[in-house]
C-alpha cells in the first residue's frame, strides 16, 4: 500500500476525528492523549486550524497518513521541535485497522525526508517508551540508531518511566 504523508487541512477533520476514535483503545497505551475523551468534531475543526496556523509561524509539523488509492486517513504524526535547535523529533501513530502493513515505516521516511529537505537540521530522533516494541522496529527499519535511554515521568497507562532514543543524522554528501 502507498502511503501519502501531507500536510493537515481544515477540511481532514472528519476523516481525523474517526481514525482517532476508532483507535482509541489501542493507543491509549503509550500515547497520554488517547485517554482523554472525545472533544468532539468541532474541537477537532479548532485544533488543525490551530496546528495549521502553528506551522505558518515556524512552529511544529503535523502530518496526515492516507491510503493514497482510496485517501482514508490511516494515521498521523509530525516533526517537533523538542530536540534542539537543528533537530526534529518525529511522532506518529497508525489506525488501529491498519497496523502491520509498513505504514508507520513509510511515514517515518516520509517526514525523514521532510526534515532533511531543510539544510539546517541536522537530525531527527524518534523516542519511545522502552516497551512499545513496536516502536523500536519501526525505528530500526527506518534506519535510525539506538541513541540511549533516559528517565522520565510516566505519562500514559503502559509507560514505565524509561524513554528509549532513536537518532538518525543527516547522511553526509554522495553518501548512499
Amino acid at each position: 500500500m502507498d502511503v501519502l504523508v501531507r500536510p493537515f487541512r481544515e477540511d481532514d477533520a472528519a476523516g481525523l476525528e474517526a481514525a482517532v476514535e476508532a483507535s482509541r483503545a489501542h493507543l491509549m497505551p503509550y500515547m497520554p492523549w488517547a485517554s482523554e475523551p472525545s472533544q468532539g468534531l468541532e474541537w477537532r475543526r479548532g485544533w488543525l486550524a490551530q496546528v495549521i496556523a502553528e506551522e505558518a509561524a515556524g512552529g511544529d509539523r503535523y502530518r496526515g497518513f492516507f491510503d493514497a488509492d482510496t485517501g482514508v486517513q490511516v494515521g498521523a504524526g509530525g516533526l517537533h521541535r523538542r530536540v534542539g535547535p537543528r533537530a526534529w523529533e518525529i511522532g506518529y501513530w497508525v489506525h488501529v485497522d491498519w497496523t502491520r502493513r509498513g505504514i508507520a515505516t513509510a511515514a517515518v521516511a516520509a517526514l525523514v525526508a521532510e526534515a532533511f529537505a531543510d539544510p539546517e537540521v541536522d537530525a531527527v530522533e524518534i523516542h519511545h517508551d522502552v516497551a512499545n516494541v513496536a516502536s523500536a522496529r519501526v525505528a530500526q527499519a527506518a534506519g535510525f540508531t539506538e541513541a540511549g535511554t533516559v528517565p522520565r515521568t510516566p505519562a500514559a497507562p503502559a509507560d514505565t518511566g524509561t524513554d528509549r532514543r532513536w537518532r538518525l543524522e543527516r547522511p553526509e554528501p554522495g553518501a548512499g
